[in-house]
């Protein structure tokens, strides 16, 4: 392989992947009329969308039930960790929600995209109220795999942390260390895995820019480009008023922790 080629990281090849999705997308959209390249190359975004939602479930369960149940067998230490886990899963989401609500609702950055939707999914989204009690209710799972397979987050946050509490409560021994070692071994491994997948990225990526700009012509990269812009606003605000002071008041050294976490 040419050195050049090895030197180029994976943003750079995603930036590369990007323009040449515009490229094929607008000569599919404006020069080969009714070849349909974006439809030729649209399993390539979904097999990439499948593979980026496959990490969640594992990645989850495996590194809550070790950074609960690793603590040791102090009950109560852990029954303050897990409800810690739970209030904080909840209250950082709801904080992003609204943020995420109020850019959307100011800029309005979806104006001019138009995306297809079922009868069915639209009937899903504009008949279903949300009650408190449905909430409660939808936050504990009545099977695990379904959860999994829905990769329903917060039931899967739920089940880990009541698997890691029971985790906790077994006598130390061979059961434990297996159950223990094997969520271990799961969570290096999910981080090997993201690696991988992420590497599949480029291809995903020019692939759906192809679909996009192939459907709907570049008029549809200033709307798109608008979402995005709105989508890094709110991030960096989401960093600055949620993110720091919940490192500050955890006492988390910030450079240190970058140094772990630029890369992910």
């Amino acid at each position: 392989m040419p050195n050049f080629l090895r030197r180029t990281t994976l943003t750079q090849w995603i930036i590369i992947a990007t323009i040449a999705g515009a490229v094929v997308g607008w000569l599919d959209h404006d020069v080969w009329l009714g070849t349909n390249v974006g439809e030729a190359v649209k399993p390539l975004s979904n097999i990439f969308l499948r593979m980026i939602k496959s990490i969640v479930v594992p990645l989850i369960f495996g590194s809550l039930v070790v950074g609960i149940a690793g603590h040791g067998d102090d009950l109560k230490r852990v029954g303050r960790l897990a409800w810690k886990s739970i209030l904080y899963f909840e209250i950082v989401t709801t904080l992003a929600l609204f943020l995420g609500l109020a850019a959307a609702n100011l800029v309005r950055p979806g104006e001019g995209v138009s995306l297809a939707v079922s009868p069915e999914e639209a009937k899903q989204f504009t008949g279903t109220a949300v009650t408190l009690s449905g909430v409660l209710e939808h936050t504990v799972p009545q099977s695990v795999f379904e959860a999994a397979s829905k990769n329903e987050v917060l039931q899967i946050v739920f089940f880990s942390v009541l698997f890691a509490a029971a985790l906790t409560q077994v006598k130390a021994g061979r059961p434990k260390d297996a159950v223990l070692g094997f969520c271990e071994g799961l969570s290096e491994v999910m981080f090997k895995f993201t690696n991988i997948v992420m590497r599949f990225a480029p291809f995903g990526i020019f692939a759906a820019v192809v679909g996009t700009i192939g459907k709907n012509g570049l008029g549809v990269l200033l709307s798109l480009g608008k979402l995005v812009l709105t989508l890094y606003v709110s991030l960096i605000v989401f960093l600055l008023v949620v993110l720091v002071p919940v490192a500050l008041l955890a006492r988390v050294p910030l450079r240190q922790f970058w140094r772990w976490v630029k890369e992910p």
